[in-house]
């Protein structure tokens, strides 16, 4: 079970940045970082999780959670294999085919290790800024008011991390409800053509990992992207 909450105050030294999936693709995520001048010594960046599977690089997943300026949600990615390890309740094929087979051909040591360091990612993340809390999850909040967020992880956890984790609801009904109590809350799992906003939701998984698609970062600051998005025409369905 990941930890469920973890709080980061503001950032007073630099910029706080957030990136949508990257999907073992960080040698792309360092040049979009350059791009925007990215300073580890003062600045931070955000993940909304899905650090490994399909691209060449998922080994390096530790090596980046392990730095003081990267921190990273738990994606259903990370959750395949935690729960492979732990108790071996995973479609192993469904996961082959979404490209969790460099996972499912490591030895057993080097699987515990990646496990152990996954099951330490939070389940959410909130952050301060200078205009409000942002709030970091995987896929959408499980809560309208951010206020009930811990007491619903309490009492409905596993309905809860479905949520967090899985959920295309918001994006598949145009769903532009205002969660409550936060400024904006941050979500990938779904790869789009460029950002979608619904409500105060921020969807910035633009397929980094592909071939066609490209990273984007998105200030906590002032909630601006980078490249500059260019609306999505439609929300995904």
């Amino acid at each position: 079970m990941p930890i469920d909450l973890q709080r980061f105050s503001r950032n007073t030294a630099g910029r706080d940045w957030a990136v949508g999936d990257i999907h073992g693709h960080f040698s792309r995520l360092r040049a979009a970082l350059e791009d925007v001048g990215f300073d580890p010594e003062r600045d931070r960046l955000f993940s909304v999780g899905d650090l490994t599977d399909r691209g060449p690089e998922c080994a390096e997943a530790p090596r980046w959670l392990a730095q003081p300026w990267f921190h990273a949600v738990q994606g259903n990615h990370e959750d395949y294999a935690v729960r492979y390890v732990r108790t071996g309740m995973v479609d192993t094929e469904n996961w082959r085919t979404n490209g969790g087979g460099w996972f499912l051909e490591m030895s057993a040591e080097d699987q515990r290790t990646h496990a152990e360091t996954y099951a330490q990612m939070p389940l959410m993340i909130e952050v301060e800024t200078a205009a409000g809390l942002v709030g970091i999850v995987h896929a959408d909040c499980p809560v309208r008011d951010w206020a009930k967020l811990e007491p619903y992880l309490r009492d409905r956890y596993k309905r809860a991390r479905g949520i967090c984790q899985w959920s295309r609801e918001r994006l598949a009904h145009g769903d532009a409800t205002v969660v409550r109590g936060v400024r904006a809350v941050v979500v990938g799992h779904t790869p789009l053509p460029a950002p979608v906003v619904l409500g105060n939701v921020y969807h910035i998984d633009t397929a980094g990992w592909k071939a066609d698609g490209y990273f984007t970062l998105l200030d906590l600051a002032t909630l601006r992207t980078t490249p500059v998005a260019v609306e999505a025409d439609a929300p995904y369905a």
